[in-house]
C-alpha cells in the first residue's frame, strides 16, 4: 500500500529542494514526499493522488508564489483533502497574512523561513500535525468508485453491471462532498456522471459495458478463434455446461453479454437448492460456479453480445456485435430469459428511475424506511420480497391471481406469511405511473371491482413472465411461437425430422434443429424453470456434445 503523502510547494527551486530534503530526512521512511514548483502543479498532483484513492497527511505551501499564492492553493486543496493538515511557509514580513489565513483556510500552523535547525523549528511542528492527522486519517480507497445521481438510469446501469459481475465498488452521490471532490479532481462536473474511478485513479465518464468490463479485469477477448465448445449465456445452465465441458477436456469458452448468474444470480436467497440447507444467495452460487469453471480451464468472455449463429461446414460460427466471430465444433445455447416489460401508461419513462425489472439488489439499501411494490407471484418475486423486507417499511406484492400457491414454492409462501411488513394484494394490477424525473406514484386496479387507487412510492420491481433471449438466432434453429428453442423429440413430427437436418439419426434430447447446437435451461421449450434443472441440463448437454463429437 502506498505511504501517505506530505506535499511541499514552493516556486523557489533552492528553497523547494531544501524543504523536501528536510522533510524526507525525517519522514521519508513512513511518508511519500511530493514536491511541486507552483500552486497549479501541486493541485494537479493532489488530483492524481485523490483519484488513486491515496492519502495526504500534511501540505506545506509557500505564501509568495506567482499565479497562485499559498493561501489560494491551500483553499483549493481543502476541497480535495479536507482532513490534511495545512502549513503556510512565510517570511517575517508576511506574518500578518499568515495570521489572517488561520481563519480563511483553517490553517493549522505557519512557519517562518528559514527554520534552521529543523530539529528545533520544523520537526516538532510537523510531528504534532502528523499525530493529529493519524487520529483522523483519510480513508484509503482501493476499490472501484462510482459517482452518480440517485435517480439516474445510466448510473443504475453502471452499478448493476458491476454488482452482477461481482466487482466490488463504492457508490458515491455526486452531490455529496466526497463525490464533489472526486469530480473536481477529475476535472468533471455533476453533469458528466456516471463517472467510474478505477483503483489506479483513472476516471471513466459514462462508460459502456464493454469499456467497463475491459477496465475492471473482466476478459472480453477470446484467446483462440476455434473451440470445441462455445456456451452462450452464463446463467446456471451455461455455468453448468462450462464446468462439465472444461473439466472433461473440451476447449470451452463461456460468452455472456451482461453478467454471470442470469436471473438466478440476482436472487437474494435460494433455499431449495440441493446441498445448501441454510440457503445460498444467487451471487454466492454464481461466484462459486464461475471459479469452478475457470479452475478447469474454461474461458469467460464478459460484455460480449452474440448476434448470429450459422453453420460453416462441420463447424459452427458465432458472430459478435463488433463484427468479430469465433468458430467451434459445438454450441450450448443457455441465454435464459428476461422479464417482460410491464405495459402501463407512464412506466416506460421510469425504467431505471424507480422502475426495475428483476431484483436490482443494488437498490435495496436505498429503500430503507420506504414503501416498495413488487409485481409478480413466482419464486423470484417472493425471494425479492423477503430481501427487500429487511430494508423497506412495507413491501407490497401485487398478483393477478387470488393467492401465491399457483406459481410459488411452499417454503417461500410460508416465509412471506411470517414477515409482518410484507402484504400480498390479490387480483391487483398496475395501470399507471407518475412522477417528476423519477417514479413517485402508481395507479393500481382491483380486477374484481374495477376500482382504482393511487399509492405513493418511488420503488417498483417487476417479475412478470419470461421472454427467451433468442431473437438473435433468426432462422438458425427452430423455435416455438414464443421464441423458445425446440429440441429433441419436439423437433420430430409424424416421423419427420426437421428440415435441413441431414443426419441419419434423430436429434438428441437437448439438440436443436442445427446439429451440434444444444439448448439448456430456461431458453429451451418446455424446460423446468428451476436452478437445479438448469444446471442438470447444462451438464447433460455436455454429455450429448461428447456423443456428437464421437459421431454416435
Amino acid at each position: 500500500m502506498t505511504n501517505p503523502a506530505i506535499l511541499t510547494v514552493d516556486d523557489d527551486p533552492a528553497v523547494s529542494r531544501a524543504v523536501a530534503r528536510d522533510v524526507r530526512r525525517r519522514y521519508g521512511d513512513r511518508y511519500r514526499v511530493v514536491r511541486a514548483a507552483s500552486g497549479p502543479d501541486a493541485l494537479e498532483a493532489l488530483r492524481e493522488i485523490k483519484l488513486r484513492g491515496e492519502q495526504v497527511a500534511v501540505m506545506l505551501a509557500d505564501y509568495r508564489m506567482p499565479e497562485m499564492n499559498g493561501i489560494q492553493f491551500l483553499e483549493e486543496a481543502m476541497d480535495l483533502f479536507p482532513r490534511a493538515r495545512r502549513v503556510l511557509l512565510t517570511a517575517y514580513a508576511d506574518t500578518d497574512a499568515a495570521i489572517d489565513a488561520i481563519n480563511l483556510v483553517d490553517l493549522d500552523h505557519y512557519l517562518l523561513k528559514p527554520w534552521n535547525p529543523p530539529e528545533e523549528k520544523l520537526y516538532p511542528v510537523v510531528d504534532t500535525l502528523l499525530e493529529a492527522w493519524l487520529s483522523t486519517p483519510d480513508p484509503t480507497v482501493t476499490e472501484t468508485r462510482v459517482v452518480g445521481h440517485r435517480w439516474s438510469a445510466p448510473s443504475f446501469a453502471v452499478r448493476d453491471f458491476l454488482a452482477r459481475n461481482l466487482v466490488p465498488y463504492r457508490w458515491i452521490l455526486a452531490d455529496d462532498p466526497e463525490g464533489g471532490r472526486l469530480l473536481k479532481a477529475a476535472g468533471l462536473t455533476p453533469a458528466d456522471v456516471p463517472v467510474v474511478v478505477l483503483p489506479d485513479g483513472k476516471p471513466l465518464v459514462a462508460p459502456t459495458e464493454s469499456e467497463l468490463a475491459a477496465h475492471v479485469g473482466l476478459t472480453t477477448t477470446p484467446a483462440s478463434d476455434f473451440y470445441d465448445l462455445v456456451v452462450v449465456g452464463a446463467g446456471p445452465a451455461g455455468l453448468g455446461a462450462s464446468v462439465y465441458g472444461a473439466s472433461e477436456g473440451l476447449r470451452t469458452v463461456l460468452v455472456e453479454q451482461r453478467a454471470t448468474g442470469g436471473q438466478a444470480g440476482q436472487s437474494s436467497r435460494i433455499e431449495n437448492y440441493l446441498g445448501f440447507p441454510d440457503g445460498v444467495s444467487g451471487a454466492q452460487l454464481t461466484e462459486r460456479a464461475r471459479r469452478q469453471a475457470l479452475k478447469f480451464g474454461a474461458e469467460l468472455l464478459s460484455a460480449r453480445e452474440v448476434v448470429g449463429l450459422e453453420a460453416a461446414g462441420a463447424a459452427r460460427l458465432l458472430r459478435f456485435s463488433d463484427g468479430t466471430s469465433i468458430a467451434t465444433h459445438t454450441v450450448v445455447l443457455a441465454t435464459g430469459v428476461s422479464y417482460r416489460m410491464l405495459d402501463a401508461p407512464g412506466l416506460s419513462e421510469f425504467t431505471g428511475l424507480g422502475v426495475f425489472y428483476g431484483a436490482a439488489s443494488t437498490e435495496a439499501p436505498s429503500c430503507a424506511g420506504e414503501e416498495v411494490y413488487i409485481v409478480g407471484g413466482a419464486n423470484s418475486a417472493g425471494q425479492a420480497a423477503v430481501h427487500f423486507s429487511r430494508y423497506a417499511r412495507q413491501v407490497h406484492m401485487l398478483i393477478r391471481s387470488g393467492d401465491l400457491t399457483r406459481s410459488m414454492s411452499q417454503y417461500l409462501i410460508d416465509q412471506i406469511e411470517t414477515i409482518g411488513n410484507i402484504e400480498v394484494h390479490p387480483y391487483t394490477t398496475v395501470v399507471g405511473a407518475a412522477g417528476d424525473g423519477h417514479l413517485e406514484s402508481l395507479t393500481l386496479c382491483d380486477a374484481r371491482s374495477g376500482e382504482t387507487r393511487t399509492v405513493a412510492t418511488p420503488w417498483l420491481f417487476v417479475f412478470i413472465g419470461a421472454s427467451p433471449r433468442t431473437d438473435w438466432l433468426g432462422d438458425a434453429v427452430v423455435r416455438d411461437p414464443h421464441g423458445f428453442v425446440l429440441t429433441g423429440a419436439d423437433l420430430v413430427r409424424d416421423g419427420q425430422r426437421p428440415p435441413g437436418w441431414g443426419l441419419p439419426r434423430d436429434p438428441y434430447h437437448l439438440e436443436s434443429s442445427l446439429p451440434g447446437v444444444f439448448a439448456a435451461g430456461d431458453v429451451r421449450a418446455e424446460s423446468l424453470k428451476r436452478v437445479a434443472s438448469a444446471v442438470g441440463e447444462g451438464a447433460t448437454a455436455v454429455a450429448l456434445v461428447h456423443r456428437y463429437l464421437a459421431g454416435a
